[in-house]
């Protein structure tokens, strides 16, 4: 198949973002680093110069974000976890990037050990991720969590403050994700005069589910504090607005989905996260991609005439799979004929290893597998196939463009960049994507995709049938429905759709208070 690529481009992201951010200092703030720095093996007490080795953005949003940053010279203050990071940096934990040619500030913050545990592990993995994904009992709302939280967001936010000290008026910041709801509303009461954004990667939930957490009104007010505040889906936008209404005295106006707080006005948009589309195909068709697959199959023992399926995600208990994996059982039961026919490959990125429920969902997913394959496997046929080794970027795509079935069928997700992923890779002979409705991606992909609820084991079972029957002429339409979307609506479109939005709103505002710029216009659109 051939890809479309009508989306956005870099460069042009790009340039949306330095017209906004002209004669203005631009911040993009998030947990995660774009580049971190690490000792190479046992060369710590070495003195040779390529003793340190530089982990840079392959993929996903800080590979989207790094030429962005590079084009508009601005900082990223990101959380420095590498081993050497701190003998690269300078006194205020600043070291340019990339390292050949620096561009652009990424200024670290350090933590100690304690605001790794409560900050990281606890807080934001325990508390804010589980209440989002709507799993409440697995929330831990430890008071020592939320001191760290709290700390480090402060810690956050004097880095921040430093790296527009002396800057132009007006700077813009850009916050990412859940770790820093709190952060805007310091940052907000140093630098009345700057532009927050705040983009939310993981679905928000219902008033009633957010009341869970015994700090809610806490992060309202830190994320009003906000001018911009981005979720993927309108949904979440309703659910963020209700909250509000439910939980704080400000006024909320659904006609131009805004919140007038503390004399200040946040405007709420659903911006869908898309992919790097164009990379992902030309990794998928890559050599390095046949050759890879190759060595896969024939290691694995995988026949070349078998249909293939696939699921690839970290290893926690949102993604649904084990679910996926009751419903292939289910399938491979009722459907005697498909055994040594369809082999399944589980990719699994094993995360936040220490804590109990991410452990103990690594343990049942091993064992499930080892269960299945005892059960329904022969001396010529393994039904699962799981791997937990690091695959390179064409391999993901090789399995992806290789599958006749992919498997996204996450409990909850706030988008879920898998599927858009191995849609992006179909440009062979197309699969099929089953889609899981409780899935972000499910409002914009849905239409072409098989959606399947996880937890109705029989229609799953039944909808993995159907998907393997469909004919090649409807495959193919489906396909290259589903590849015009994720190929215009891709990271690009998301990044320019956003800046776009922040300059209307501040456009709006200057229009109407041209001696006042902080303050809001009636409509920011």
């Amino acid at each position: 198949m051939t890809a479309n690529t009508t989306g956005a481009t870099a460069q042009a992201a790009a340039e949306t973002v330095a017209d906004l951010c002209e004669d203005r200092e631009l911040v993009v703030v998030s947990n995660r680093q774009p580049y971190s720095h690490d000792y190479a093996d046992g060369a710590q007490s070495t003195a040779s110069d390529d003793r340190i080795t530089v982990d840079r953005p392959a993929g996903g949003l800080t590979a989207a974000l790094d030429p962005v940053m590079q084009a508009a010279e601005g900082t990223w203050v990101a959380w420095g976890d590498g081993d050497a990071d701190r003998e690269v940096a300078d006194d205020d934990g600043r070291v340019g990037v990339p390292p050949e040619d620096p561009a652009y500030d990424l200024r670290r913050v350090w933590l100690s050990d304690e605001q790794v545990e409560g900050y990281y592990r606890g807080y934001s993995n325990r508390v804010l991720w589980p209440l989002c994904h709507l799993d409440t009992a697995k929330m831990k709302p430890r008071e020592e969590f939320w001191q760290a939280y709290r700390e480090t967001n402060d810690d956050f936010a004097d880095a921040i403050v430093a790296a527009t000290d002396g800057a132009a008026p007006d700077p813009v910041v850009w916050f990412q994700d859940y770790h820093l709801a709190l952060a805007p509303r310091a940052v907000r009461e140093e630098r009345p005069d700057a532009f927050l954004a705040h983009f939310w990667h993981v679905p928000w939930p219902s008033r009633d589910v957010f009341r869970a957490c015994p700090q809610y009104e806490t992060l309202l007010d830190g994320l009003l504090a906000n001018d911009l505040v981005g979720f993927h889906t309108d949904d979440y936008c309703r659910n963020f607005l209700d909250c509000v209404e439910a939980a704080t005295d400000a006024r909320v106006d659904r006609a131009s989905a805004s919140v007038s707080y503390r004399d200040h006005r946040t405007f709420v948009r659903s911006f869908p996260l898309g992919i790097d589309a164009s990379r992902q195909a030309e990794l998928a068709e890559s050599d390095a991609a046949d050759r890879w697959w190759a060595d896969f199959r024939e290691s694995h023992g995988i026949d070349p005439d078998d249909a293939i399926a696939v699921g690839v995600e970290r290893l926690d208990y949102t993604k649904g799979i084990e679910p996926r994996l009751a419903a292939l059982e289910r399938f491979w039961a009722e459907n005697p004929e498909w055994r040594g026919e369809l082999t399944y490959v589980q990719k699994g990125t094993e995360s936040r290893a220490g804590i109990p429920a991410y452990d103990d969902l690594r343990n049942r997913v091993a064992a499930e597998v080892e269960r299945i394959n005892d059960r329904l496997g022969t001396d010529d046929w393994t039904p699962v196939v799981y791997t937990t080794d690091h695959l390179p970027e064409e391999g993901i795509a090789a399995l992806y463009r290789e599958a006749d079935l992919g498997l996204v069928t996450p409990v909850r997700d706030g988008m879920n960049l898998v599927a858009k992923e191995f849609v992006a890779a179909q440009t062979r002979e197309p699969g099929v994507l089953v889609l899981s409705e409780l899935a972000g991606a499910t409002e914009q992909l849905g239409d072409e995709a098989v959606v399947v609820h996880p937890h109705d084991t029989a229609n799953f079972a039944d909808a993995i049938a159907d998907s393997l029957a469909l004919s090649r002429v409807e495959r193919r339409k489906r396909a290259a429905d589903l590849q015009r979307e994720v190929h215009a609506e891709d990271v690009y479109e998301w990044l320019e759709s956003t800046f776009e939005t922040a300059a209307a709103i501040q456009r709006g505002r200057r229009s109407i208070r041209p001696d006042r710029p902080s303050r809001p216009a009636p409509d920011g659109d």
